[in-house]
């Protein structure tokens, strides 16, 4: 009971709307005995009834639908003042949680007005010209393209630890399984042809777009900041190799590409794309990988 009654604080904390779901099961399960997803449809989402279902308080009752695994335990804890009021907590952050925070959306503005930095020049100079402060002693020191390589080093850094700190994997996870249930069951209705089923397998579907939009916006949100850093870092060294803007031309100016041969960074190497630009991208890629497994760092849902 005690083992149940901290299942039920937990999910009190995650998400108070998950105990009207599991009040909703309760219900059910002690007028029916077994509950199933069409009897609670109408009460809860997909991915709630999914939750509980993770959580271990609904259990499989031998293809005969789903039984509370302990139903007084589960009827104490939500009679349990105290585990009320840490669901009214979290019902009240709902709306902080599945949105966007302020600095978030202000990262956001920041990084379209310095993504026109590339088409405005003021931006781009100006940009160019306070970062220059910062990575021009470097660049006279050594080769640009071993500049362009610390950089990508230093990028892919941080772009892995904001990821890894703005994603929630375990939500990423749970999204990722409640859709591959949701096919799975959809496949098997199909090859029994069960047409009732495959009716509630698609409210389910249109219930589960709502935590596909909440999957996009975990995964956008480290973006945004990343877009925020390295926007600049991509400015700098544009208007480094611009000859009309930069206070002295790179060294070398031009380098000799694997595949490709001898170029300037200007020249166009792979369609609109510049050499600079594919060199950052090679050395990013590869850089990126040997941060991530050096510091062991998940940036995928497992």
């Amino acid at each position: 009971m005690a083992r149940t009654a901290k299942k039920v604080e937990d999910l009190a904390r995650e998400d108070g709307a998950l105990l009207d779901a599991l009040e909703a099961v309760l219900e059910v399960a002690e007028d029916e005995g077994t509950v199933e997803w069409g009897d609670v449809s109408d009460r809860m989402s997909s991915g709630q009834w999914g939750r509980l279902i993770e959580k271990g308080l609904l259990v499989d009752a031998g293809g005969k639908g789903f039984v509370l695994d302990d139903p007084d335990g589960v009827r104490d804890a939500l009679s349990d003042d105290e585990v009320t009021e840490e669901a009214d907590y979290s019902s009240g952050d709902d709306d902080d949680e599945s949105s966007w925070s302020q600095y978030d959306k202000i990262a956001a503005l920041g990084a379209l007005a310095m993504f026109a930095g590339y088409s405005i020049p003021p931006i781009r100079d100006s940009i160019g010209s306070a970062l220059n402060v910062l990575f021009g002693p470097i660049e006279t020191m050594l080769p640009f393209y071993v500049v362009i390589m610390i950089l990508s080093v230093l990028t892919g850094l941080y772009s892995t630890l904001l990821q890894a700190n703005l994603m929630d994997m375990d939500k990423m996870a749970e999204y990722q399984e409640q859709m591959k249930a949701i096919q799975e069951k959809r496949k098997e209705a199909k090859e029994r042809g069960d047409d009732e089923a495959l009716d509630k397998i698609k409210d389910e579907q249109m219930d589960a777009m709502g935590d596909q939009m909440g999957m996009f916006k975990e995964q956008f949100r480290p973006m945004v900041w990343i877009m925020l850093f390295t926007i600049p870092v991509f400015l700098w060294m544009y208007w480094k190799i611009l000859p009309a803007t930069a206070s002295s031309p790179v060294s070398p100016i031009e380098m000799t590409m694997p595949l490709i041969g001898t170029t300037t960074w200007q020249n166009g190497v792979l369609g609109p794309l510049q050499a600079w630009i594919v060199w950052y991208f090679v050395c990013s890629m590869a850089f990126t990988q040997v941060v991530r497994k050096s510091l062991n760092i998940q940036t995928t849902p497992s």
